[in-house]
């Protein structure tokens, strides 16, 4: 599938079937996503896949068992077959930038990771993500990213991920089963194009 045909058909699918997912296929699209931007060649992005009755590991400290029994979405996301944590290390990054090359930017361990006014560990975090959103279309399946919005110390603990880690997000991958949940997002209007502005601010228009 050509760069632009994935982009084009990427959408997040958010109820899947018991279909199994070859994780040879996996192994492949995690390879990929590890070849996105990294600042300062840093290397401080990492993943942990979960997969088959491992995937409830992710569920029991994502989510609470009010939200599971309320939820419609519920059901279709909990049969994604693999549960993929993109993690970060801002450690690593502030240690990196604290090296000769990079000393004279003063986002080294002097200033610690609340110097940086834009955390890059986070941007290359959300870099490798978003390759593996397309490559899974690539690879015909349906993805889902959820937000770490509970239960990141305790997931990451309990999956023995050092400390200085953090969890950018999660992605779901599976085959969709056609039930899906659209996001009521999706009924919100504006004009996109109205996004790019050319030379200034509010000029629409390409010289």
């Amino acid at each position: 599938m050509e760069v632009t045909e994935a982009i084009r058909r990427r959408h997040m699918v958010r109820s899947f079937s018991e279909q199994p997912v070859d994780l040879a296929v996996v192994e492949t699209l995690v390879a990929q996503a590890r070849r996105g931007p990294s600042a300062g060649n840093t290397g401080g992005t990492a993943w942990v896949i979960l997969a088959g009755t491992d995937t409830d590991r992710y569920w029991s400290h994502a989510t609470t068992a009010e939200w599971r029994s309320r939820s419609a979405r519920w059901p279709g996301l909990s049969r994604a077959p693999v549960v993929a944590l993109s993690l970060c290390s801002p450690a690593a990054y502030v240690a990196r930038y604290g090296e000769g090359d990079k000393l004279a930017s003063g986002l080294g361990p002097a200033g610690g990771a609340a110097a940086w006014p834009v955390p890059y560990w986070f941007g290359d975090a959300a870099f490798a993500t978003m390759l593996l959103l397309l490559g899974a279309t690539d690879a015909g399946l349906g993805a889902a990213f959820l937000g770490a919005f509970r239960g990141e110390a305790e997931l990451l603990a309990a999956l023995e991920v050092p400390p200085e880690w953090r969890l950018f997000g999660t992605v779901l991958l599976g085959y969709p089963d056609g039930n899906d949940h659209p996001s009521a997002s999706l009924a919100r209007s504006g004009d996109a194009e109205a996004r790019t502005h050319w030379g200034r601010w509010g000029a629409s228009s390409r010289p």
